[in-house]
């Protein structure tokens, strides 16, 4: 028997892995992001070249605090990249955690009532 199937696996924590996963999407949210290409996007780009890009409006969130993958109020333009990156990120993992622990309770619910 070798060695490796002596020992117990070793297993990273839910909380551990979480943690890890949330910082390397900042990494990418607020560093590689600022390499990001300044050109339109493919739907811009498409609308521009058919000529129906003046009918276009702005979202309802185009005067929030993060529009256009930036901030409002921040002059560097690559620190406002960051920002917002990191703000986004953290909303999106605010919101699937919100979700995951709704989720969670309502599981525990379901089987605490098959019980009785």
């Amino acid at each position: 028997m070798s060695a490796q199937t002596d020992a117990p696996s070793r297993r990273i924590s839910t909380r551990a892995f979480t943690i890890g996963a949330l910082l390397v999407a900042l990494v990418i949210a607020c560093v590689v992001s600022l390499w990001a290409s300044s050109h339109p996007d493919g739907l811009e780009f498409v609308a521009a070249s058919t000529g129906f890009g003046e009918a276009a409006q702005d979202s309802a969130t185009a005067g929030s605090p993060v529009a256009d993958y930036g901030v409002a109020g921040v002059e560097n333009p690559w620190l406002s990249v960051a920002i917002a990156g990191a703000v986004g990120c953290a909303a999106t993992f605010g919101f699937a955690w919100l979700v995951g622990r709704l989720a969670k309770r309502r599981s525990a619910d379901d089987r605490a009532g098959d019980r009785s």
